[in-house]
């Protein structure tokens, strides 16, 4: 069990997730296994530049995060290693990033995995036409 004090920063966690997601025009959820850390390191920066919060975060903090809310099908997406990205500002940023860098990715290892857009939660083929909107 674990303290009280672990206890109280995880729900603070997941509190923070919850309201950082329902802030967002929209969220990318991939699977970043087998990024190098210079590779990751230019998406990370890109992502930044692009006004878009990138983050690795536990499945279960992000299960936790979206229940009850419109955005619980996201939960099939949260298996395996995860990265969320969210777009407070533009809604096609992060899809045209990550999409991009997916297709870009030799290993074939980074993946789209689905996210959400207008309060709509999107497959992969969703994300990746998102992705062509201007």
């Amino acid at each position: 069990m674990p303290s009280a004090k672990i206890l109280e920063a995880k729900k603070a966690l997941v509190a923070d997730l919850n309201e950082k997601i329902a802030g967002s025009l929209a969220g990318v959820v991939v699977a970043y296994n087998g990024i190098s850390v210079a590779d990751d390191t230019k998406l990370r920066k890109e992502l930044r530049e692009a006004g878009v919060h990138y983050m690795v975060v536990k499945n279960t903090m992000l299960r936790l995060a979206v229940k009850g809310t419109q955005y619980e099908g996201l939960s099939e997406y949260f298996k395996g290693d995860t990265a969320i990205a969210l777009s407070p500002e533009d809604p096609a940023a992060a899809a045209r990033i990550l999409c991009k860098f997916a297709d870009a990715d030799k290993s074939k290892r980074f993946v789209v995995k689905g996210g959400f857009c207008d309060g709509q939660v999107m497959d992969a083929a969703g994300i990746k036409s998102l992705s062509t909107m201007p």
